[in-house]
């Protein structure tokens, strides 16, 4: 894996950072590849049971990396256009369908890509001074990493289309009252509380939480019946899970539970 994607598993939780801060994160080849190859890594690693996803420097990420971009676009080949399906498409479906919660810790300004992962993660915790950009309709582009069916679930059509077609710079506070921002903490506190947030979830009942994310995407584009449908095939999954037991048991006793992950 390059070093401009840092990948570490501890105690369940894997960190994933993205580390080209002098590019302020920006996604060039190298590190499109090394963070789809680290969100799968994670998706499919059974001792991960949730997964942060941040950066170092004072960028969350600024997307695609416009000076390989543009080289690109000059020599023809068309490998600039290929980048959303080898590399944004997967990236988004492992943040979005693995079975563990993701947790975004947003440091900094995460526009065009960068933004889109962020909004494919469940939780985000941003810092204050960090902001967000769609930034797509700036460079003449349409709406990639999954942004067109993440944004209009979380700020609504209305919202999503006027963001997308007027991009413009959202601060922390305007993320936090549109829902993009889960919570918002002062600057030099958002590394500590992602990590807070992402161990606290990599403690708990990992069954349950992959149902949850299951169930809330399934119901995102079906029928009432079918998700209650959908909601009584997850429910049964988590009902015999040792970790239910376990929650079960530790009520009735009046104590914490110690999810097991299984």
């Amino acid at each position: 894996m390059a070093d401009t994607v840092l990948y570490e598993v501890s105690d369940g939780l894997a960190t994933i950072t993205l580390n080209r801060p002098e590019a302020m994160n920006a996604l060039n080849i190298d590190t499109k590849v090394a963070l789809r190859d680290a969100v799968h890594a994670a998706a499919e690693d059974p001792a991960v049971r949730a997964v942060l996803l941040t950066a170092t420097g004072r960028a969350f990420c600024v997307g695609q990396d416009l000076k390989e971009h543009i080289s690109l676009l000059a020599d023809g080949s068309g490998a600039t256009m290929s980048t959303v399906r080898e590399h944004y498409n997967p990236i988004v479906r492992a943040i979005t369908g693995m079975a563990k919660p993701v947790v975004a810790g947003v440091n900094g300004v995460a526009a065009g890509a960068g933004f889109g992962f962020a909004l494919a993660a469940d939780h985000r915790v941003v810092a204050d001074t960090a902001s967000f950009n769609t930034s797509f309709a700036g460079v003449a582009l349409t709406a990639d990493s999954g942004i067109s069916w993440t944004l209009p679930r979380v700020v609504g059509p209305g919202r999503a289309a006027d963001l997308l077609l007027f991009p413009r710079s959202i601060t922390a506070q305007e993320a936090y009252e549109l829902g993009i921002a889960n919570r918002v903490v002062a600057a030099a506190d958002v590394a500590a509380e992602a990590e807070k947030v992402a161990r606290t979830l990599a403690a708990g009942p990992t069954v349950a939480y992959a149902a949850l994310k299951e169930s809330l995407a399934y119901g995102a584009s079906h029928t009432l019946d079918e998700a209650l449908e959908k909601e009584d095939e997850l429910q049964t999954k988590a009902g015999a899970s040792e970790d239910h037991t376990i929650a079960v048991q530790a009520f009735l006793a009046k104590e914490k539970p110690k999810y097991l992950g299984r």
